[in-house]
């Protein structure tokens, strides 16, 4: 009856909704023995700051977690699991005007979902440039940051932002895009957008875990109900890319105040079941559990030697 009922009024099933990060990942590592829960940066009120120029006149810029490939430190290619070894703990910077290879082996994504096979949907240069050359926006900045990845809400807000602060200010962007990847990379993500905005400088966060970017209050967020690692659009679709982008322009110039959230329209597929696998513990046997305890303590030996890196 509830299923006839749901039929004729064209209800959705209760799985396709955006999934609970937060819950998911606090139940999953209660479940492989780390028992303290994890404090999720929580704010209940967003700085904010209107864009001071028309986008056709502003210089835009880009905050990205993914890192710069390093050929000596394993597997990061598409589909590789997760390399502790290529994370970074400082922030870096590029030119735009050169092409990057900057890939997400070292962050949480949706490997199930997501083959890692096209950079264009978790860093958004070759996009930004064709809104350039289109007269959408002024300029590409000429430089994009690297947001390290951090768990410590204290490094992210006393370190990593201000660091962030200080080079997009040196490059005179005008607005700027941050996207993040994994879980804890849209909280570090709005964390810097927070301190940004607080700072004169105008953000909108791409994203795909709706529940951390909400909880942590972006100033502007265009949500992508995507698997994790699509925060710019879906893999080797220009057009989904080029829409994506749009979208968070779009946002940049309309919203009216803080804590502005925009839903794509796109949908990753018609039955929306990927939602049921990322975290959930329904379908992950004890066996499992106790590898990717072991797993997940050997990746935390491999990442220890790159946080000594001093900042690029």
């Amino acid at each position: 009856m509830d299923q006839t009922l749901d039929a004729l009024l064209g209800f959705a099933p209760d799985y396709d909704s955006p999934i609970p990060y937060m819950r998911r990942t606090r139940e999953y590592y209660t479940a492989i023995g780390y028992t303290t829960p994890y404090r999720w940066a929580h704010y209940l009120s967003a700085p904010f700051t209107p864009l001071s120029k028309p986008l056709s006149q502003s210089k835009i810029a880009i905050v990205t977690t993914a890192a710069p490939y390093q050929p000596d430190k394993g597997d990061q290619g598409p589909g590789a699991p997760y390399n502790g070894s290529a994370k970074f703990y400082a922030v870096y910077s590029g030119d735009t005007a050169q092409d990057h290879d900057l890939r997400i082996s070292h962050i949480g994504y949706d490997r199930t979902h997501t083959t890692a096979t096209d950079s264009g949907t978790w860093f958004p240069l070759p996009a930004l440039r064709a809104a350039a050359a289109a007269g959408r926006i002024g300029a590409v900045a000429p430089r994009f940051h690297g947001a390290p990845t951090n768990r410590s809400h204290r490094v992210t807000v006393e370190t990593d932002a201000p660091e962030i602060l200080a080079r997009l200010r040196q490059d005179g962007a005008d607005a700027v895009l941050v996207v993040p990847n994994c879980p804890v990379c849209h909280q570090t993500s709005t964390l810097v957008a927070r301190h940004l905005e607080a700072n004169g400088i105008p953000t909108v966060l791409m994203g795909c875990a709706k529940d951390i970017v909400e909880h942590a209050a972006a100033p502007r967020f265009l949500f992508s109900d995507f698997p994790l690692g699509n925060s710019a659009g879906k893999p080797h679709d220009p057009a989904s890319q080029a829409q994506t982008l749009e979208l968070a322009l779009h946002l940049l110039e309309t919203a009216a105040g803080p804590q502005t959230t925009m839903q794509s329209p796109l949908r990753w597929n018609a039955d929306g079941k990927w939602k049921l696998d990322y975290l959930n513990l329904e379908q992950i046997g004890e066996a499992e559990l106790k590898r990717r305890r072991e797993e997940f303590d050997r990746q935390k030996e491999l990442a220890r030697p790159n946080r000594v890196v001093k900042a690029a």
